[in-house]
C-alpha cells in the first residue's frame, strides 16, 4: 500500500492549522490517516512546528513518500537528516553513536539559528513600535502646534475689534467734559445777572411807590381847601 506523508487542513476559516499525517494515497486529503506525526500553524512568526522525528523515519524507512511541503518540513525539524544518518548507518559508514552525535550537533545549531531568528524578529518589531511611536508623537506636536496657531491668529483677528468698540468710548469723555465746561460759564452768567436785578428792582418801585402816596394825599388837601 502506497502511503503519503502530508498536510491535513484543521483550525478555523483564516487561520488554518494543519497535521502532518501518514496517509494513503487512495484517501482524500482531510479523510481517514494511519498516523499523525506532528503539526504546522503559520500563524505565528517563526511558524510553530512539531514532529514526532523517530515516527516520521520510520515511515520514510517503509517507503512513505512526503508531499513538497511537508519535506520541507521534515528537513527543517531534521527528519530527512537523522533517516540520511541512519541510511549511513546500515550501510556500516558510521555507528549509531557516531550518528546520533552528528544528529545532535546538527539539531543544536538549528536551534541556534532558529533563536537568533526569533531576536531578530524580537528588534524588528520593537524597532517597528518605537519608530510608530516617535510618528505618532510628531504628528500630535504638529497637531499641537497648529491649534495654537490658529488660537493666535483668532486671538490676534479679535484684538482690532475690541480696540474699535472701546474707542467711541473714549471719545465720548471729552464731549462730556465741553458740555460740564460750557454750563459753568452759563451758571456763572446766571450768578453775575441776579444782584444787577435785585438792586434794580429797588429803583423801579421807589417812584411808584411815591406816586401812589402824593395820589392818596390828594384828595385830602382837597377837602382842606374847601374848609
Amino acid at each position: 500500500m502506497p502511503v503519503k506523508i502530508r498536510l491535513q487542513r484543521h483550525g478555523k476559516k483564516g487561520k488554518p492549522i494543519y497535521w502532518i499525517v501518514a496517509a494513503d494515497v487512495r484517501s482524500k486529503r482531510d479523510g481517514r490517516y494511519l498516523e499523525k506525526l506532528g503539526s504546522y500553524n503559520p500563524n505565528t512568526n517563526p511558524a510553530t512546528i512539531d514532529v514526532n522525528v523517530d515516527a516520521s523515519v520510520t515511515w520514510l524507512d517503509h517507503g512513505a513518500q512526503p508531499t513538497e511541503t511537508a519535506r520541507r518540513i521534515l528537513s527543517y525539524k531534521g527528519v530527512l537528516m537523522k533517516h540520511h544518518l541512519k541510511g549511513g548507518v546500515r550501510k556500516g559508514a558510521l555507528t549509531e553513536e557516531q550518528a546520533e552525535e552528528k544528529f545532535q550537533a546538527w539539531l543544536e545549531e538549528k536551534t541556534k539559528k532558529v533563536a537568533d531568528k526569533s531576536q531578530g524578529l524580537e528588534k524588528e518589531k520593537a524597532a517597528a513600535r518605537a519608530k510608530a511611536l516617535e510618528a505618532e508623537k510628531e504628528v500630535s506636536e504638529k497637531r499641537a502646534q497648529a491649534t495654537a496657531e490658529a488660537q493666535a491668529e483668532a486671538e490676534a483677528e479679535a484684538a482690532p475689534e475690541a480696540e474699535a468698540e472701546a474707542t467711541p468710548a473714549v471719545e465720548a469723555a471729552p464731549e462730556a467734559a465741553e458740555v460740564e465746561t460750557a454750563a459753568e460759564p452759563a451758571a456763572e452768567a446766571t450768578e453775575e445777572k441776579a444782584p444787577e436785578a435785585a438792586t434794580e428792582a429797588p429803583e423801579e418801585k421807589a417812584p411808584e411807590a411815591a406816586a401812589e402816596t402824593s395820589e392818596e394825599k390828594a384828595p385830602d388837601a382837597e377837602e382842606a381847601e374847601k374848609k
